[in-house]
């Protein structure tokens, strides 16, 4: 079991003495959605791989979110909201706008990226560091913008 996994299973068990059902209920959907997939694939999950899980449930969340928005459910955004919270306290710690901006930086000198078609490159240089740390979606903006510019 992961360290990660362990941390998880640890604020089950807190949640459940607290008596926070629905911190308890987050919680658990969590650990329902790595049980799923090590079930599935036949595979003990690390920690990288679980932070992709929850990096994933998080950004459901934010697309629920514009959607209830959208339809003027306040009540819904502020529970995903808060789901969001939940989940990103077992996410590493956020990457400020200038990490971000170092770490594309680097990776377009690394790979001697000088336009659009060589993004990919980029990006692969990118992920691993960036995973779950910022929004992909964000991050492959702004390598965009960066190229287009050379």
């Amino acid at each position: 079991m992961s360290d990660l996994q362990k941390q998880i299973q640890q604020a089950v068990i807190n949640a459940m003495k607290a008596g926070e059902k629905e911190r308890l209920k987050i919680i658990r959907l969590m650990t329902s959605s790595m049980k799923q997939i090590e079930v599935d694939e036949r595979v003990e999950l690390d920690d990288a791989r679980i932070i992709a899980i929850l990096d994933k449930m998080v950004k459901q969340r934010r697309e629920s979110i514009s959607q209830f928005k959208t339809a003027g459910r306040d009540d819904l955004v502020k529970q995903e909201a808060y789901e969001i919270d939940i989940i990103q306290e077992f996410l590493p710690q956020a990457l400020s706008e200038e990490e971000i901006d170092n770490i594309v930086n680097q990776a377009i000198e690394k790979t001697a990226a000088n336009s659009i078609k060589d993004m990919g490159k980029v990006m692969g240089i990118v992920k691993p560091q960036i995973i779950g740390r910022a929004d992909m979606g964000e991050v492959s903006g702004r390598i965009k913008s960066t190229l287009s510019s050379n």
